[in-house]
């Protein structure tokens, strides 16, 4: 099944909520294929797009390859999901935008578990909420750490516990 045969399926499935199909033209045909990305309109459908792209035999999506995050310097923060189906051999990335100011995306950890430290890292890095994660907690930076260090707007501080930053 190609990218297009698969966002065509989503989009019977789930019509508006869906946003565009953003295909990468030039490159190599691994770049074409792993930088195409479909946008997702509505961010509270990624729990249920997610169980329909794992649970649809035709889909079988059954592997989170990679959970990023990306701050667009334009006050918005987006989530990005590459999947795979490893028994029907095709993948697809999906890519969520949410105000910087209150970035809150369901967690899709009861769907693709290895989701969870993933969630983490977009979490303490990007200050992306993941509403409904099991153990939404810092997992590089102490927990009273101010800010998120990948944000382009991240500051940081002259002093933490004292020591002068950086050391």
């Amino acid at each position: 099944m190609t990218q297009h045969e698969i966002v065509g399926q989503l989009h019977a499935a789930f019509g508006e909520r869906l946003g565009a199909w953003r295909e990468m033209t030039g490159g190599s045909s691994y770049q074409r294929r792993m930088g195409s990305y479909l946008e997702i309109a509505d961010a509270r459908i990624i729990r249920d797009l997610a169980f329909y792209l794992r649970d649809e035999p035709s889909l079988d999506f059954n592997s989170l390859l990679l959970l990023s995050s990306l701050d667009n310097a334009d006050g918005t923060l987006s989530v990005i999901y590459h999947i795979e189906s490893t028994h029907h051999n095709h993948q697809l990335a999906l890519k969520i935008t949410a105000n910087a100011g209150d970035a809150r995306v369901p967690s899709v950890t009861s769907i693709w578990a290895h989701a969870n430290w993933q969630e983490r890292e977009a979490w303490d890095m990007m200050g992306i909420r993941f509403e409904g994660h099991p153990d939404h907690r810092r997992i590089l930076l102490d927990e009273d750490y101010p800010g998120h260090p990948l944000r382009k707007d991240f500051k940081e501080p002259d002093f933490y516990h004292g020591m002068k930053v950086p050391y």
